[in-house]
């Protein structure tokens, strides 16, 4: 399940990877979001409708369904996850689905795992080579958050990112593409607006998306590549480049989904 999006292409990556996770755990894996995307038009998904997450359950139920294990395509715990999705778990039961039993697994990154760092690396020397940089300064930029859990995964990220990053010296900073008001939300500072063309980052940066999917913040016409743009308009020095999603790499990504997966319901 990741959370959903009006564009096109995210449905269509959760396709890929709940087909691979599938292929992973030998049982069907159902592409789900939690919002939004019902509303894509099929013709833009290959004629199948996208599916979000209450009408999805209402259809399984009809089939006699009534357990589920949601795999989340989160790198942290959103508010999606703990208060959202149980709000509208809390209404269906309310509606006389007594029976409905629905668990989550552990989200993407926890500490002692390196993993979705490790893709980020991978993806920040990817650019390098492809740009012919030898150096350069990162922004691990994610889309920013009012829950500072959340804000703590960026860092741990981040933290990582720069260990693995060690032979290229490179200069590690976490940033966000925006923030809500209010001195309480500070944590998400420095907005990537602000860092890029900062000391330190006047030159050559790579941006390294910590962003699952494409949608409307992310990928090439996103939210995050117009900031970058932006940016290089306002500072003549300024090189920045986005990385690849951390949703490119099919293989690493669905091995961490199948592992979070088994922590919770094991082998079978």
């Amino acid at each position: 399940m990741d959370n959903g999006s009006l564009r096109a292409e995210a449905s269509l990556q959760l396709r890929v990877l709940a087909e691979a996770l599938a292929a992973r755990l030998e049982k069907p894996v159902y592409p789900v979001s939690l919002l939004h995307s019902s509303k894509l038009d099929p013709a833009e998904l290959g004629g199948e409708p996208a599916q979000t997450l209450v009408p999805f359950l209402r259809g399984q139920r009809e089939l006699g369904n009534d357990r589920f294990t949601i795999v989340p395509l989160f790198f942290g715990p959103s508010g999606a996850l703990v208060d959202y999705l149980p709000k509208r778990v809390g209404e269906l039961q309310l509606e006389g689905w007594d029976g409905l039993e629905l668990t989550v697994a552990p989200t993407l990154v926890r500490l002692g795992d390196t993993r979705i760092a490790a893709v980020m690396a991978e993806l920040v020397c990817e650019k390098m080579d492809e740009l012919g940089w030898t150096h350069a300064s990162v922004a691990v930029c994610d889309h920013g958050t009012p829950a500072l859990a959340v804000n703590a995964v960026r860092e741990l990220v981040a933290k990582q990112l720069q260990e693995l990053l060690g032979e290229k010296q490179c200069r590690v900073t976490a940033c966000s593409m925006e923030r809500r008001e209010g001195a309480e939300y500070d944590f998400n500072d420095p907005l990537l607006e602000c860092l890029l063309g900062a000391i330190g980052y006047q030159d050559r940066v790579i941006v390294s998306m910590l962003f699952a999917g494409p949608g409307r913040h992310a990928g090439a016409l996103g939210d995050v590549a117009e900031i970058c743009e932006a940016a290089k308009q306002k500072h003549s020095r300024l090189e920045a480049e986005m990385t690849a999603l951390v949703g490119s790499k099919v293989d690493a990504l669905v091995a961490i989904l199948e592992d979070r997966y088994l922590e919770l319901r094991g082998p079978s």
